[in-house]
């Protein structure tokens, strides 16, 4: 495909609000409606909260900004882009990174979103709220091939918006998903803290105890902060090459961060005060989504309505971070055999749904052909995207914008003291704290 022709398929561009809404929207998935809220339980509450707003503004802010840059001035998907700004196809290897990430992602992502779409379904249904033992209905459901369908359904209704292109596909769904999902957040929420005995949650979630912080805590608000802004899965670059020149960059970063930031804050808002009303312990770990709450839903007055749309409202962000998980993988292969928007999307789609059902169905106990190195194929296709290939590619775009592609500061479009302080972020601190989470995360780094 030649450099006029992809130009041509970048014609299809971002309004500024939908750009940012989109970049919003790849954001604000299950990592800050699912992981946010019981990581912010085992590390200490209000001063992990605290913790993890430092270190969006520490390491978040500037490697997003980066990535938008390197996508609006490179005009194609990560690995095009790089090896454009670059000036060597090697760079465009290395953008394969990302690209890899964003596809596996897809695969296992889509299979968790499905789960939120069936329990919203038993949640609305009144199977939910009967009294079952969540815990035997979830590990029965996850081993079963029921998600399978629901995998299906996911990546169906993926394809189907990203196919339709920038403006008319992605960025109208999330133009209208994403104030709808700040409502049905909002409804939740007051919901939530109105109920008798609230108060608990609430001061829990906001009242700091630093006695409570240590190195690993602060680890892991880094590595929250990160995967949060779906940094190193290449989507913030491939969004930039549909950003207009006139889009400032930096109000863009902000907006972007701030609405990360208010989705987990309320995310919170919703979960703590219904756990500690019920009395489910803050630290249940991942199974406090699809295992406590639904507990908690089922002692509510109203609880199948307020749990199905809880639910619902979890698979809708799934979607809206499904969308940039499918396009960055759709982008490369558009620019490097020259394919459809169609073609590409719908071999990315069935290739990633395929890639999924083994890591679903290794879920099965049974299935002992799905376990590698004593864990399930989900489970290790999950520890490689997250805590390596993510950390590693966003610490080779801190290296690429701040040292190897001389174009960055003009892109940026700040003013000189912010420049100097994005440059500093990029080049000193931001590759030493991107590190430190790579070697926590690996195992390298013992606490």
């Amino acid at each position: 495909m030649s450099d006029s022709e992809i130009n041509h398929a970048r014609s299809d561009r971002f309004s500024s609000t939908g750009f940012i809404l989109a970049a919003v929207g790849s954001s604000v998935g299950l990592g800050n409606m699912w992981k946010f809220p019981y990581i912010t339980g085992l590390y200490g509450g209000a001063a992990f909260v605290l913790l993890f707003i430092f270190c969006i503004l520490l390491i978040g802010l500037p490697i997003l900004l980066a990535e938008l840059t390197i996508g609006r001035s490179g005009r194609g998907s990560a690995s095009l882009s790089m090896a454009r700004l670059g000036g060597s196809k090697a760079w465009g290897g290395v953008g394969l990174l990302p690209v890899t990430a964003s596809f596996l992602i897809m695969a296992f992502y889509s299979v968790v979103a499905g789960w939120t779409l069936h329990y919203a379904m038993l949640s609305f249904s009144g199977v939910l709220t009967n009294g079952a033992n969540y815990e035997e209905l979830f590990a029965a459901f996850v081993g079963s091939w029921v998600p399978i369908c629901w995998e299906f359904i996911v990546t169906l209704v993926t394809a189907m918006i990203i196919v339709r292109g920038v403006s008319a596909g992605i960025e109208r769904f999330n133009k209208l998903l994403i104030p709808a999902l700040v409502l049905l957040l909002i409804v939740l929420a007051i919901r939530s803290m109105t109920l008798e005995g609230a108060g608990e949650g609430l001061s829990f979630f906001f009242r700091p105890d630093f006695s409570k912080l240590t190195t690993e805590s602060a680890l892991v608000a880094l590595g929250q902060a990160f995967f949060s802004l779906s940094l190193g899965m290449g989507t913030m670059m491939t969004y930039g090459a549909y950003v207009d020149k006139r889009q400032s960059l930096g109000t863009a970063t902000l907006a972007i961060g701030l609405g990360n930031l208010l989705y987990a804050l309320l995310a919170g808002l919703i979960i703590f005060p219904a756990i500690f009303v019920f009395g489910i312990a803050p630290t249940e770990g991942a199974g406090l989504v699809f295992v406590a709450l639904p507990a908690a839903f089922a002692a509510m007055p109203f609880g199948s309505l307020i749990g199905g749309t809880f639910f619902l409202l979890l698979a809708l962000a799934a979607i809206t971070s499904a969308v940039s998980a499918l396009e960055v993988p759709s982008a490369f292969v558009m620019d490097a055999f020259g394919w459809s928007r169609s073609t590409s999307v719908l071999f990315i789609a069935i290739l990633s749904f395929l890639v999924g059902v083994p890591c679903s169905l290794s879920l099965n106990q049974e299935a002992e052909w799905l376990i590698i190195g004593g864990q399930s194929l989900f489970n290790g296709v999950d520890f490689v995207v997250t805590n390596v290939l993510l950390p590693l590619s966003g610490l080779i775009v801190t290296i690429f914008a701040g040292y190897i592609w001389k174009g960055a500061r003009a892109e940026a479009g700040l003013h000189p003291g912010w420049l100097r302080l994005w440059l500093f972020m990029l080049r000193i601190v931001s590759p030493v704290l991107v590190l430190l989470v790579l070697l926590y995360y690996t195992g390298v780094l013992k606490l």
